[in-house]
């Protein structure tokens, strides 16, 4: 095919899953916003900053070094030996291109605020609702991201919108390892995986701008891109368990918004972005997340595919019905309608009249007798398929690594 003749849609499905998997920002990267930024940093966890809007910012620390290495050192090896650092406090490996070992030595490091005891609070709130955690990740956040209009064009258009079980594979590393009791431990592998991103982020940012097909004086992956997707999960995740009225002691829900400002952090989001209370997360998504979503063709595509997963997968409780029924009760009627998934006729009345009593059992706020009958067993059966399948899709190997070319 003639190079002059490619469109942007088939050189984006040419394109390799690193722009699906961990660039999925990308695409169609706004430039503007409807109204004002207007949230301040005085509500963030450092309390201080300029209050730059977000869409305007985006990483030079890491975005010269990378450039440097794209353009000048042997990418492929660069990408062997990192392969080789997995482990947070691990001696990164010799032969790096010395700007990008003196970035990482850097970017790998805990910020002053960072607290071991709201760390450990954040593993007792993961250990105690793992199994929720699981199905919220996917259906709070991952179908979330198929009504991200920017989010779900750069997950179609790339490999991970035809290679999904791979691509949920790679964001559930993600929600994995935040949820480790060592995560930020010198065995654990919390660190790795956002420094390990943040690389690719600013590895996107210098080749993409160099391409035909994107547009002339646009940046990809602003801090606000960043952001949005931080909100998708942390925020999205927390509203849901309130809305669920899920007990959940301050501590541990203090430490969970830790664990994710420790990660936005690492991920190279400038510290007065991150909100310092679940209330400032809900005052800034409200700003930033929640007036971009919207339909798209390609979303609707991603979200028929996820739904299809359980069938795929040979896994009874996880029929289409069952996931469209459970995802519209998450979402919402709104999205739901957005994403053409249909009112189901048993499971959405059952999730509706009997989703709340089953987490008050399952929280033990109801001194009842043990409840046995189908419904209480098809959700404890349904979200333990969920999390094993996930656990499952995690022995794959994963590799975050620094793409070569934007073919």
């Amino acid at each position: 095919m003639d190079a002059h003749r490619l469109s942007r849609r088939d050189a984006l499905r040419a394109g390799g899953g690193f722009l699906g998997a961990v660039g999925a920002l990308a695409l169609t990267a706004r430039t503007a916003r409807a109204e004002p930024w207007t949230w301040s940093p005085s509500n963030s966890v450092v309390g201080s900053g300029g209050g730059a809007d977000p869409l305007t910012m985006f990483d030079p620390e890491a975005d010269p070094v990378l450039a440097d290495v794209i353009d000048h050192a042997d990418v492929g090896e660069v990408n062997r030996l990192l392969a080789t650092w997995t482990r947070n406090g691990q001696p990164l490996p010799d032969g790096l291109p010395s700007g990008l070992k003196d970035f990482i030595e850097n970017a790998r490091q805990l910020p002053s605020w960072a607290d071991q005891g709201k760390l450990a609070s954040s593993f007792e709130f993961n250990k105690k609702r793992g199994l929720y955690l699981g199905v919220l990740y996917a259906f709070a956040s991952g179908m979330m991201s198929t009504v991200i209009p920017h989010e779900a064009l750069a997950v179609y258009y790339s490999r991970g919108g035809s290679h999904l079980k791979e691509r949920i594979a790679k964001t559930a590393k993600f929600g994995y390892d935040i949820g480790t009791v060592n995560a930020y431990a010198d065995d654990g592998e919390m660190i790795v995986t956002c420094v390990k991103t943040r690389i690719i982020h600013a590895s996107v940012r210098h080749l993409l701008p160099q391409s035909p097909h994107w547009p002339a004086g646009v940046t990809p992956i602003s801090q606000d891109d960043i952001m949005v997707t931080w909100h998708s999960l942390a925020t999205t995740i927390m509203r849901t368990l309130n809305a669920w009225r899920v007990p959940i002691p301050a501590a541990e829900s203090d430490g969970y918004l830790h664990s994710w400002q420790l990660a936005g952090h690492l991920l190279g989001v400038r510290d007065e972005y991150l909100p310092a209370t679940w209330d400032q997360a809900e005052s800034q998504a409200s700003q930033m997340l929640d007036p971009i979503l919207a339909p798209t063709m390609e979303g609707k595509d991603l979200a028929n595919q996820l739904l299809n997963l359980g069938e795929d997968l040979d896994l009874t409780l996880l029929s289409r019905g069952i996931l469209g029924a459970f995802t519209r009760f998450v979402m919402g009627d709104k999205v739901a309608d957005w994403l053409d998934i249909p009112r189901e006729i048993v499971w959405s009345p059952l999730l509706e009249t009997a989703w709340g009593p089953f987490v008050a059992v399952r929280e033990g706020v109801l001194s009842i007798a043990p409840v046995v009958d189908a419904p209480y067993w098809m959700f404890d059966e349904f979200l333990r398929q969920f999390a094993m399948w996930y656990l499952a899709e995690l022995r794959m190997p994963v590799s975050i690594e620094i793409p070569l070319t934007n073919r």
